[in-house]
């Protein structure tokens, strides 16, 4: 469970509620909101909190018609401004992202349109795949055909990425696990990182939204699916957002299946002029490199959400991450190291925690124990 609400977060929500419904009069809201007294909004205008992220922001839908999404974005911790600049931006090139109706940076809290609760988690199945993951590959040959802009988008280098995958040690081996790293292990895994970073440098740098997966995917009818989330976007490798969706830490999809997607999508990238002609199984190895990439940096982030922001659900993703990292470490020479380090050293540690289950069998959340969605 989180941690529960102090007085300072009680406080925000009620600060939020009122900024929101003046921000509703004032930013041309339905009649029946614009006309609330803002003396009275205690009484008549409410804001009903919604499933959390990984994040510090807190999102609340109005009961009003049509609904809108407040968001309580603290200062110091997020950037308002920044995921403002970006749904502009994104939405005038031809991506969908939520329009922002009103917002006060100083106090980080923003109104922005409601895209309802149909998350592709929720409504993608084996029969529907095919078909979800087509729109969804669709709006990311978008978004990587996107231009870049001076100062908007952080590079995706060497030094971000490897600042990722150090989350691995700091949160999962030591502060998890207890497990104090020696010299040649740390020996091992700098060498393990540095291989991914050097693959992730050779290739093509587009625009990455750096949580491209099916808990930020909307899905709406009749309508191209909409961005989430967005607000880290970065200038990077290729690969990352395909492997961050079809090797998403939440549903895992049959390895041949994934590979098809994955090729296919390089048929069009490079149809679309922001891929150069690689051979099939170059691009095959970016794509997998790429993800054990981001799933080391899981490793080490999931643990940190749980122990230091209270999200302990997290860990109980583990598995599953756990299973892509050895399926693909076990797939090159290179990375057959990490591979029998991991399971000889953190494996056996791992295996006691309260939340394990046999990696071997893990696909995902069990999706019909919360109808349909993951609740956070």
């Amino acid at each position: 469970m989180n941690k529960p609400l102090s007085n300072t977060v009680d406080r925000r929500h009620l600060q939020l509620q009122h900024w929101a419904a003046k921000a509703l009069q004032s930013y041309g809201a339905p009649p029946e909101v614009a006309a609330i007294d803002a003396g009275a909004i205690s009484g008549c205008f409410k804001l009903v909190p919604l499933c959390g992220d990984a994040g510090f922001r807190r999102y609340f839908r109005s009961l009003t018609e049509p609904s809108m999404i407040a968001v309580d974005a603290p200062p110091g911790k997020t950037n308002c401004g920044r995921f403002v600049r970006l749904a502009d931006y994104l939405r005038r090139h031809g991506l969908c992202t939520p329009r922002v109706f009103g917002a006060d940076i100083e106090q980080g809290f923003l109104l922005q349109e409601d895209l309802g609760d149909k998350l592709l988690l929720g409504q993608v199945n084996s029969s529907n795949a095919q078909a979800l993951y087509t729109l969804v590959l669709n709006q990311l040959l978008r978004l990587q055909q996107v231009p870049s802009a001076e100062g908007l988008f952080p590079a995706y280098d060497r030094a971000f990425l490897l600042r990722e995958m150090r989350l691995l040690p700091e949160w999962l081996a030591e502060s998890l696990l207890a497990y104090q790293l020696n010299t040649a292990d740390s020996q091992l895994l700098e060498h393990t990182f540095t291989l991914l970073l050097d693959c992730a440098e050779k290739q093509p740098q587009v625009l990455v939204h750096r949580d491209f997966h099916s808990r930020n995917l909307m899905l709406r009818d009749g309508e191209q699916p909409a961005l989430i989330d967005f607000q880290d976007a970065v200038w990077g490798p290729i690969t990352y957002d395909l492997v961050s969706l079809l090797r998403d830490c939440y549903i895992r999809w049959p390895r041949a299946q994934v590979e098809r997607w994955a090729l296919n999508y390089a048929t069009r990238a490079k149809a679309a002029g922001i891929l150069p002609t690689v051979k099939s199984q170059t691009f095959l190895r970016w794509f997998d490199w790429m993800g054990l990439q981001r799933h080391l940096k899981v490793l080490g982030l999931f643990p940190r959400l749980c122990l230091r922001d209270g999200k302990q659900h997290y860990l109980f993703h583990l598995p599953l991450v756990i299973r892509y990292i050895l399926e693909v470490a076990d797939n090159y020479k290179e990375l057959m190291p990490f591979a029998d380090w991991f399971r000889g050293t953190l494996l056996p540690l791992i295996e006691r925690q309260a939340w394990y289950r046999d990696y071997r069998c893990a696909e995902g959340w069990p999706q019909d124990e919360v109808g349909g969605r993951v609740v956070l």
